[in-house]
């Protein structure tokens, strides 16, 4: 056999095991084919979720990528249980901590206005906290909460937790009887308690609350109606079912108001969309500050002592305001990008700043595994719209 004829029936057997492949993913993990204006973009997403629901066993995906101005939102599987029709733009969805990214463009957009200053310590809006703190409290300022680099922990000791509901007197009471972890500013540690402190803080400083915050700045003008901490009736039945590791469902839960700022956001793809357009939007007048602010790089990784709890999403190389930066490397480039994982849902959203393209990409399932498949793909399909 020569090396042609070789050659041919390989391709044409490689063509044969394609087709059976997408044959199988079509029957198994049923697709939401909105019409779009870009039929490649579309072909890419749906190609790029049937490939991976052949590949993991996940209830239900959903991918929504913004390119150059197209928009193409592709959901798969099974939404909210057994013959469930598959999620779409309306679907709504725990986003978990990609909540910080929120919190931390909230914090460009009152900076921008100086209702507070990045390098304010955090003490100027809650005083409280300062009061026989035994944690050096006052060297604490918005910029080390919103980068990780404040010095706290992870998450508060389960017996503080397990004392009742917690409030913003629980976090006060923390400074009083413990110490910071390390020095501020020195080293990168993933804290959810950061942003809860954050969100409080940036509620005291404007003087109201959280959720009215993110809707007079964010959600409001950008007409995210879906992007709330509390659902209706209504958005209820449009919920996405999350699961545990072994696939039973996990019963949707709203956490406390003091816990808004670390991860308790709903959304929805079609909401999604409207806010990477926002981010997109680089030379947009309106915003141009706190846009400005946002995407800026305030904590680079070289120098930092420590960095602990990331590395799931990709490389940190730098800390900006809630976004995690990942520099070029092969024919991917710069990306800002934050990932959440809450009550069995595993998000994660992406955006190439220089390039016009972003990707949210979610499965309803708590399978580590399929959420770093998740992740990979997310990343790969912005360097397939914008190679370098």
């Amino acid at each position: 056999m020569t090396n042609m004829v070789y050659f041919k029936r390989i391709r044409r057997m490689s063509r044969y095991i394609f087709i059976a492949l997408a044959a199988i993913t079509l029957f198994a993990f049923p697709t939401v084919r909105p019409v779009h204006a870009d039929p490649l973009l579309d072909e890419i997403v749906e190609f790029s979720g049937e490939m991976f629901g052949a590949e993991h066993n996940v209830p239900a995906l959903i991918i929504a990528v913004v390119c150059k101005g197209e928009t193409s939102v592709r959901g798969f599987g099974e939404r909210a249980g057994k013959d469930s029709r598959p999620p779409d733009g309306s679907t709504i969805l725990r986003i978990g901590s990609i909540t910080k990214a929120f919190d931390g463009e909230l914090l460009a957009h009152l900076a921008a206005r100086n209702i507070v200053r990045l390098t304010d310590p955090v003490t100027k809006a809650w005083p409280e906290l300062a009061v026989h703190a035994k944690a050096n409290v006052a060297q604490v300022r918005f910029i080390d909460l919103v980068t990780h680099s404040a010095g706290l922990p992870r998450e508060l000791p389960p017996e503080v937790q397990s004392k009742g509901p917690l409030t913003a007197e629980t976090y006060a009471g923390w400074f009083k009887n413990h110490k910071l972890l390390f020095e501020p500013g020195r080293l990168v540690h993933y804290s959810n308690v950061g942003f809860d402190v954050l969100a409080i803080s940036l509620s005291k400083a404007a003087k109201k609350s959280f959720p009215d915050l993110l809707q007079q700045y964010i959600t409001g003008p950008l007409d995210m109606k879906d992007t709330v901490f509390v659902l209706s009736p209504e958005q209820k039945q449009r919920l996405m079912q999350g699961h545990d590791p072994a696939g039973a469902p996990i019963p949707d839960t709203t956490p406390a108001p003091v816990n808004y700022g670390a991860g308790a956001l709903y959304s929805t793809p079609n909401d999604l969309v409207k806010w990477m357009r926002w981010h997109l939007d680089r030379f947009g007048r309106k915003d141009a500050e706190a846009r400005l602010l946002n995407h800026a790089l305030f904590v680079p990784r070289d120098g930092l002592a420590t960095v602990s709890g990331f590395g799931e999403s990709g490389h940190m190389d730098a800390m900006g305001l809630g976004w995690v930066a990942m520099m070029p490397e092969g024919s991917r480039p710069f990306i800002l990008q934050k990932s959440g994982a809450l009550q069995g849902t595993v998000s994660y959203i992406a955006f190439a700043p220089a390039r016009d393209v972003a990707v949210f990409i979610a499965i309803n399932k708590f399978d580590f595994g399929a959420a770093g498949a998740m992740i990979k793909l997310a990343n790969n399909l912005i360097a397939t719209f914008a190679p370098r």
